[in-house]
């Protein structure tokens, strides 16, 4: 299943109620919320007390990416706020598997995200417990910035690699997306599309929603096939023989 989760980073925030209903008319499911804090990335955007704020305006998931330093110290606190999910940058945590068991203990779903410069093998040992994996295709930090192309193969890597060890974990990605770069997002494998500035735009935010979703959902059968084949050659080996498999053929 294709769905949007459209980041309010790009939204109007004088008007913010208005312009998640806008999206969500158009097709959006989810809520995507930017939050930085000015250390890990070079940018300051969202805490808790916006996630708080939202949290009574729409039914929608709320899927907060926590571009911070030390997250487990405000895990609790954006769960209390109303976060449906809560991503991790791999780069920043130094005991991933506990960070993400902390997200899980706030009955939260937990979700890991890797840069452009970071090498999906990282994460084969906790792929089994994330709801998602959060692939940035910009480099983190801004809204608005150019798709990085080298996002494709990471995403394509993630789906063969959820085939081949029998997982359901989704995958995300986040920087660039819109309507000439969707199509190849999907066809690599993401079925979580975050979209900011493709989306909201004075009085075209629904329909900009809705036929970026049309585009994507397009792209998804010839998605659904190629991984149909990549299921057919691939075996049901453990975690490091599949990343030698998928790396060298």
């Amino acid at each position: 299943m294709i769905e949007l989760a459209f980041s309010i980073l790009a939204a109007d925030f004088a008007h913010l109620a208005d312009e998640i209903a806008a999206a969500e008319r158009g097709g959006g499911t989810i809520v995507h919320v930017d939050v930085m804090d000015g250390h890990f990335v070079p940018n300051i955007t969202f805490g808790p007390p916006v996630v708080k704020a939202i949290r009574p305006i729409t039914k929608l998931p709320l899927d907060c990416h926590l571009m911070i330093e030390n997250p487990d110290a405000f895990i609790p606190e954006f769960a209390e706020a109303g976060a449906d999910m809560i991503s991790v940058h791999q780069e920043v945590c130094r005991h991933l598997y506990r960070t993400l068991q902390l997200i899980e203990q706030y009955k939260v779903q937990p979700a890991v995200v890797i840069n452009p410069a970071t090498p999906v093998e990282t994460l084969v040992e906790v792929l089994p417990m994330v709801h998602h994996v959060l692939v940035m295709s910009v480099n983190p930090g801004f809204g608005g910035q150019q798709f990085l192309p080298l996002a494709l193969d990471k995403i394509a890597l993630l789906a063969e690699l959820r085939e081949t060890m029998g997982l359901n974990f989704r995958i995300e990605v986040d920087g660039g997306v819109a309507h000439d770069t969707v199509a190849s997002v999907v066809e690599a494998g993401a079925d979580m599309l975050v979209a900011g500035s493709a989306v909201f735009s004075p009085g075209k935010t629904t329909k900009n929603a809705r036929e970026l979703l049309k585009v994507a959902r397009a792209a998804a059968p010839t998605a659904a096939r190629e991984r149909a084949v990549v299921t057919n050659r691939t075996s049901g080996a453990k975690a490091p023989k599949q990343m030698k498999a998928l790396r060298h053929g």
